[in-house]
């Protein structure tokens, strides 16, 4: 029973470790890569073409990405599965936060494989979407992901996946340094939670804009806030809205 607990105990600190080291930082990157379309087709481009030229990036991709998305995936799928909701019974707030996050668990699943599947290897064409993988084609990086995102149905599932990712690492955060006791008493507790509050918020901001930047100059910023001129970014089409 005692090694039955102590497996369970070490696939769970493993599936908390996973979702910071390396998919929260990875996510954290990647919007940071995304905002550089605020400054224009060519600068993104560039962006794209400086991650395909990373060392050992076949290695990167499967040891620091697919593999750790994949176990922290399927392993939170089990986990939600075993859960136990009482918000019927007991509706505080963190009872709430802990639906949230397995809600936004089981929806992240589905929007990144998707994800993955379409800008990594191109799938997806037979309904609609750019044939092209981002993967490959760093040159056509932007223009391939725009012409995705002129329809608007596509530009918000994108934008909800960006909201899920930033809320679920967010509360991930939280959890993660309550579990492992780098927070302890209601007070450390409530003001590392405004914290990763404010840091969900953060990269759900900056991912937004990186999305709309795609189909709008500086995507909802000014434009005095990018390099790139007004003309650079095709406008969604009004059939879209």
């Amino acid at each position: 029973m005692a090694g039955k607990l102590s497996t369970k105990f070490i696939l769970r600190k493993l599936h908390q470790i996973t979702g910071i080291v390396p998919l929260g930082i990875f996510f954290a990157v990647h919007m940071f890569t995304n905002a550089k379309a605020m400054n224009g087709p060519e600068v993104f481009n560039d962006a794209v073409a400086d991650i395909h030229h990373l060392p050992f990036l076949l290695l990167i991709e499967i040891f620091g990405i697919f593999l750790p998305l994949a176990y922290h995936s399927v392993y939170g799928l089990f986990i939600t599965r075993e859960a136990r909701n009482n918000i019927s019974q007991y509706g505080y707030g963190r009872n709430w936060l802990y639906v949230f996050q397995r809600v936004s668990g089981i929806f992240l699943f589905v929007f990144l494989l998707f994800h993955l599947l379409h800008f990594r290897w191109g799938l997806f064409a037979s309904i609609g979407l750019t044939g092209t993988a981002v993967a490959g084609n760093a040159d056509q990086a932007f223009s391939i992901v725009a012409g995705d995102f002129q329809n608007l149905a596509v530009l918000a599932f994108y934008v909800f996946g960006v909201f899920a990712t930033a809320w679920h690492l967010g509360y991930g955060i939280f959890l993660f340094a309550v579990d492992w006791g780098l927070v302890i008493g209601e007070r450390a507790q409530k003001a590392t939670l405004a914290i990763c509050a404010a840091v969900a918020f953060g990269l759900f901001a900056a991912g937004t804009n990186a999305a709309f930047s795609f189909v709008r100059p500086c995507g909802l910023l000014p434009q005095v806030f990018c390099e790139q001129p007004a003309e650079s970014v095709p406008a969604l089409r009004s059939e879209e809205f």
